[in-house]
């Protein structure tokens, strides 16, 4: 089978797209692009290029070796079996939510995973930050069950790259909703918007990549609101245009923690979820959401009866 990369034939619609909405945003939302936060955006996509150039072997290598200890075999000529490419896509897509989730509540992932999250604007240029440490993360191990089903890497791979040019396009404020049938399936701009805001409300929510039905199905789904403007960015946020900082803010940071805790804390620094810290001085997503949700309570106790009757309450 010949080498085919999905996504270095999409990167002229890539361009295309950020211009259009460019333009579009300067007749329309004029604080849609920043162009020092754009800039930073692009060489963060340039630099993820260069980073799984460089560092994508080790994968590779991992994932030829355990494709020898398959389950199942489908044939030398594997790329001809038709029915196997659509289920890969819906396994590798349930992989990437988990994977995703992960990378949210695991520090050491987060540390990789935080740059794409640190713009405080949302537009296309945000799908293109991307990772540059990624391949330092435990990531890979969560495609190990599709590679050991008989899913070569090669198709994974494939049906990763179309999982990554569906999710370019919800990157944006200048789609409002699609149609109900569509948002009930898909993974949207309007769901996806919700994963990049630092409300409480919306903390830690919408991890799919392209079907929103994994978020309904673990309890991670969290429809977005018209009566609540959403913030975008991280919970305490870089306030710099740094490219480097922006890349490894979060790698100082956990080694600094990890450094200066007592040892049987160390580890959870790297494990736990992002803001825990063993003297309770920090707040996590969980811990943010909690207070947010008592101080509702208290102001409206429709709230502390029914959390959706009283969100209807207020619209």
């Amino acid at each position: 089978m010949p080498d085919f990369s999905p996504t270095q034939y999409a990167v002229p619609f890539f361009v295309i797209a950020v211009l259009i909405e460019m333009v579009w945003s300067r007749l329309r939302a004029p604080d849609a692009y920043e162009p020092m936060d754009t800039l930073v955006s692009l060489c963060l996509g340039l630099g993820s290029t260069a980073a799984g150039a460089l560092f994508g072997g080790f994968a590779l290598y991992v994932f030829i070796a355990a494709y020898e200890y398959r389950l199942f075999d489908f044939g030398a000529e594997w790329w001809s079996v038709w029915w196997a490419w659509p289920l890969c896509f819906v396994l590798d897509d349930l992989k990437y939510y988990w994977v995703h989730r992960a990378g949210h509540r695991i520090r050491w992932m987060w540390a990789a995973h935080v740059n794409h999250h640190s713009s405080q604007h949302y537009n296309l240029s945000t799908a293109l930050r991307q990772t540059w440490t990624g391949s330092f993360t435990f990531g890979i191990l969560f495609a190990l069950p599709l590679i050991l089903l008989g899913f070569h890497p090669a198709m994974i791979a494939i049906a990763g790259g179309f999982n990554l040019i569906y999710q370019f396009w919800i990157h944006t404020e200048a789609i409002d909703r699609m149609p109900r049938w569509f948002e009930a399936v898909m993974n949207t701009p309007s769901h996806h918007r919700v994963h990049h805001a630092t409300n409480p409300r919306y903390l830690d929510r919408n991890y799919a990549g392209v079907f929103i039905i994994w978020d309904k199905m673990f309890g991670t789904f969290e429809a977005e609101r018209t009566d609540e403007p959403i913030r975008y960015g991280i919970i305490k946020q870089l306030g710099s245009f740094n490219l480097i900082w922006s890349v490894f803010h979060e790698w100082i940071g956990m080694v600094g923690d990890i450094v200066q805790s007592p040892w049987r804390h160390k580890l959870s620094y790297l494990l736990r979820e992002p803001g825990w810290s063993h003297d309770g001085s920090r707040e996590t997503s969980d811990t943010i959401r909690a207070r947010w949700i008592a101080r509702r309570s208290s102001t409206n106790p429709v709230a502390d009866r029914n959390p959706i009757a009283a969100d209807h309450e207020a619209a």
